[in-house]
């Protein structure tokens, strides 16, 4: 028995040699100590054994018995292999009670450990890290994400899972230079994914919306933050659109410029706002660009016709690329602005997602991976503002109106409608009227501040509408403010097309008529230019004045705390007003998504200040969950359809108007034509008659000369006939 023990003890036998009687003393004590440790162990192992058998006992169950919550836990564990090493090398250990006092070592010659927890802990681990090394980088992420450990023990496994020491003493004991060589190669791919990740962050860190959205959500709301999302997508569609345009119609242009009919004019600032002067003869606008296939530079030609290329060079075809890339940005942002659409529809009208959606928000909305103290803020007014907006939902669902109420209700709003039906009209008939009289006035057309005039009138228009359809919606008894928003958007949303389709008629038949030595598509794209400019103008004034004014005298002089709130019906049909002159002004100034893109960032920030300081919550919270569909909605079918239309009819018009030039040239080639024609008959037959008469002439003389040639006897003859 002892040559088995000390086999399995790892202690050489001292067969000569007897321990004293001190010593023995010492070994029966320490011995009798590792006794007790050895039953307590042996306590723990038949506890072990019973659990483990009640696991074998749960695994055999059918599939069916067995609860979702049970497999998740099973299968969040880390492994069962190492309790089985433990089990297993626990259970070969014989228990020193069974051996003589003989036959036990010393302890001079055994390294004791009393405190086995230390080296337990280290053998789970390396055996954790075997296992996690064993597996892919997918797996192994997914099972350190389920284990319940401490962020620190799953970074710590992580990194020590991530170098095997065991491939790197494979690869010392081969050589040192390939050794070298694979540290080298660790070392860049880190270096290059810790450059990519902070590449990514200081990119997310220069976006305007990183840090503001989540304060803007949290202050204010869905409904507010709606308008914000709204926003950065149409970020998103100009400047994918701006992208196609600088690529194949901007940058060629640029690389080949055509010769400049006359001396550049002198640009004096009025430019800006009026996109004339030294901005005709650029990219920004249509007429700039070439009408002949781009090849290389050539001087200008004698006879002031189209540029002849060269012979070498790439060929490009500029009007077939500007007419097919127009073409192509318009079907991209289609296609884009569709998918926005099913996706936003899809989130916001999910079956099921309303079932526990309070008790969802109150225990599963909160992100325990955060730890700094302005996030965790930020957080917890997400969560408050949620709960105010779901409970305001409910309330209103509890509290259903009379008969009586809904009448009344019913009156209200048809009166509402319209007198708001009549503003927009009256709008339209506005602008139409003050269109004609620009018209008739030439004296007006030759200044270029003259050219302000009507984006002016109808900025004014398209700002003071709104707040005469506010007035009337204030004095509606609506039970909902979610549908107080949407009989706003609606109204504004009619009060823009009515003024949208005033204009289009009026580019489209009215001006064209007089227009003598411009170019029609120069003059439809510096009046969308126009349009644009002093929507954003009357924009920065309208948050001036309306907001920023209106706080300071609530707040100074009537000694109100209350501010006004912020109008997202009106914030956001002027986003799409905007976003619709963009894209009917594409094909007339190519240039123009990215004035809309300076003026949206613009308008973010100043916004958002606005926003912050200015404004107040709604005093009636309100979940927006649809908000984002809706407004994709209206920016899909009003706004985008109906600039199609309107460029389809535009380039159908120049193609039909180039048709009809054509045809009328060559019916005028044709008449002139039949005048040479009869010109030259009329020659020819002056000529056959001048011809004839010097026959007859000719004729006459020949037969003149041949009488007085004849013979007597003849001429006898003739007199006695």
């Amino acid at each position: 028995m002892a040559q088995p023990l000390a086999f399995i003890l790892d202690v050489p036998e001292t067969p000569g040699d007897q321990p004293s009687p001190y010593d023995e003393s010492e070994v029966h004590d320490s011995f009798h100590q590792l006794i007790q440790e050895q039953s307590q162990w042996a306590a723990q192992e038949g506890l072990e054994l019973q659990q483990r058998e009640q696991e074998q006992q749960t695994l055999r169950r059918p599939e069916g018995t067995q609860s979702t919550a049970t497999l998740r836990i099973l299968a969040s564990m880390p492994s069962r292999t190492i309790r089985t090493v433990q089990l297993r090398r626990r259970s070969s250990r014989p228990l020193l009670g069974n051996f003589v006092l003989s036959a036990r070592p010393s302890l001079r010659l055994y390294d004791l450990e009393l405190d086995p927890t230390a080296r337990e802990e280290e053998e789970k681990q390396s055996l954790l890290v075997k296992e996690l090394q064993s597996l892919a980088v997918a797996q192994r992420d997914h099972m350190l994400r389920g284990m319940p450990l401490s962020l620190a023990e799953k970074r710590s496994l992580r990194e020590k899972s991530r170098t095997p020491r065991g491939n790197w003493r494979g690869q010392q004991g081969s050589g040192g230079v390939c050794s070298c060589c694979g540290r080298l190669r660790y070392a860049c791919v880190l270096a290059l994914h810790s450059l990519g990740l902070a590449l990514l962050s200081g990119l997310q860190a220069l976006t305007p919306w990183r840090y503001a959205l989540k304060r803007i959500g949290g202050q204010f709301g869905s409904s507010v933050l709606s308008y914000f999302l709204f926003l950065k997508t149409l970020l998103a569609f100009n400047a994918l659109l701006q992208l196609l345009l600088v690529a194949f119609i901007v940058g060629p242009q640029v690389a080949f410029p055509p010769a400049l009919p006359g001396p550049a004019p002198i640009c004096t600032g009025l430019e800006l706002l009026t996109g004339a002067g030294c901005f005709t003869h650029t990219v920004m606008f249509y007429g700039h660009y070439s009408n002949a296939t781009l090849n290389q530079p050539c001087g200008s030609p004698l006879d002031g016709s189209q540029c002849t290329p060269r012979a070498g060079g790439l060929p490009y075809n500029m009007p077939l690329a500007y007419l097919y890339t127009v073409g192509a940005g318009f079907f991209i942002t289609c296609i884009t602005l569709v998918y926005s659409m099913a996706h936003s529809f899809g989130e916001s009208y999910r079956v099921g997602s309303t079932s526990g959606i309070h008790a969802i928000t109150v225990f599963c909305s909160w992100d325990y991976k955060v730890t700094q103290k302005r996030a965790s803020r930020l957080q917890q007014d997400n969560i408050r503002t949620r709960l105010k907006e779901l409970l305001a939902e409910w309330q209103l669902r509890q509290s259903p109106r009379s008969v009586c109420g809904r009448l009344r209700q019913a009156a209200a709003l048809g009166l509402a409608w319209l007198l708001c039906l009549g503003t927009a009209l009256g709008c339209a008939v506005a602008i139409h009227v003050f269109s004609e009289f620009l018209i008739q006035s030439p004296e007006a057309a030759g200044q270029e501040a003259a050219l302000l005039v009507l984006p002016l009138v109808v900025g004014l228009l398209n700002l003071g509408a709104p707040y005469l359809c506010r007035v009337l919606a204030a004095l509606e008894p609506h039970d909902s403010p979610v549908l107080e928003v949407y009989v706003a958007i609606c109204r504004n949303l009619i009060l823009k097309l009515a003024i949208l389709g005033t204009l289009c008629y009026h580019w489209l038949g009215r001006r064209v008529a007089v227009l003598q030595d411009q170019c029609w598509e120069d003059f439809v794209g510096q009046e969308l230019y126009r349009f644009l400019v002093m929507d954003f103008v009357l924009m920065l004034l309208d948050t001036l004045f309306g907001e920023l004014v209106w706080r300071i005298i609530s707040e100074k002089k009537l000694k109100r705390r209350r501010k006004p709130e912020f109008d997202i019906a009106r914030n956001v049909l002027e986003l799409i007003y905007g976003q619709t002159l963009t894209w009917l002004g594409v094909l007339f100034s190519p240039l123009l998504p990215a004035v809309q893109i300076i003026k949206l960032l613009l308008v973010f920030y100043v916004k958002k200040t606005s926003l912050l300081a200015n404004c107040q919550a709604p005093r009636r919270p309100w979940l927006a969950s649809h908000m984002s569909t809706i407004f994709l909605t209206l920016l899909c079918f009003p706004a985008f359809l109906g600039a199609a239309i309107f460029l389809c009819y535009a380039v159908w018009q120049a193609v039909i108007y180039l048709n009809i030039q054509v045809v009328r040239g060559q019916r005028r080639v044709i008449c002139l034509l039949k005048e040479q024609i009869s010109d030259k008959i009329f020659l020819i037959n002056k000529l056959h008659s001048i011809y004839e008469r010097k026959e007859r002439e000719e004729r006459s003389r020949v037969g003149t000369t041949e009488e007085t040639a004849a013979p007597p006897t003849l001429l006898t003859d003739e007199r006695d006939d």
